[in-house]
């Protein structure tokens, strides 16, 4: 069935309003799906049994939807369906270094997406679903490795998780105190930038001799993530 866009513009809710540091937010939702692009890991926060719950866990965005997955017995994917959430990606591309400890900061991209999110059934969506999560860890993977057995789809939950409600944030360049009474202190101040990259690949222990690394992985050693 063929859905309506969701609006370029982020809309505000409570929960997505920027109250601090509004310099730093944004309503656009090119820069959100920017920032979720360039991840594929989150942080996914419910309420279990009364005591909230974050937990680390791999995504995949479509620019529809958040999609994230694990164990039919996993009590944060079990509480999940029917309760409001909120899913958190965070990039660290800095630290900012200055001349007092008050003004040290961080330079980031983040994003924040509440909802309630659905319990994916449909079989072509939850392939599609788990698709999207395989190819924003690892591109080029699904086709390349065994697809999911009948067995281990009943075993796995995929939840989606609207896009329609969230919050963006992006802090860039350097130490804030520069024009202040500190300036004229003799301390150094800056950034200090943080990157990772993809290292070499290592085989498995297991693996017979003979089986070559595939392009697709040979490809992203040396690449930037983030």
């Amino acid at each position: 069935m063929k859905q309506d866009p969701l609006s370029p513009e982020l809309p505000g809710t409570d929960r997505t309003r920027h109250r601090r540091l509004r310099e730093q937010g944004s309503s656009d939702r090119a820069v959100l799906d920017s920032v979720l692009a360039a991840g594929f890991m989150c942080h996914f926060g419910v309420v279990v049994d009364g005591h909230p719950m974050v937990v680390p866990t791999v995504y995949g965005a479509d620019g529809r939807h958040l999609y994230f997955h694990g164990s039919v017995a996993s009590r944060s994917l079990v509480a999940a369906p029917g309760a409001t959430v909120c899913v958190t990606v965070t990039h660290v591309d800095g630290l900012v270094l200055a001349r007092s400890v008050f003004e040290h900061g961080v330079n980031y991209r983040s994003a924040m997406v509440y909802g309630v999110p659905r319990l994916v059934t449909d079989p072509a969506e939850k392939l599609a679903g788990l698709r999207c999560l395989t190819e924003q860890s690892a591109p080029g993977q699904w086709d390349y490795a065994r697809r999911p057995s009948r067995k281990e789809l009943a075993a796995t939950t995929l939840l989606a998780l609207s896009l329609e409600e969230a919050s963006v944030k992006i802090r860039r360049g350097g130490p804030d105190d520069g024009d202040g009474p500190d300036a004229a202190l003799p301390i150094w101040a800056g950034t200090l930038p943080l990157v990772t990259t993809v290292g070499r690949e290592q085989a498995d222990a297991d693996l017979p001799g003979g089986i070559a690394v595939p392009p697709h992985i040979a490809a992203r050693v040396g690449a930037r993530l983030g």
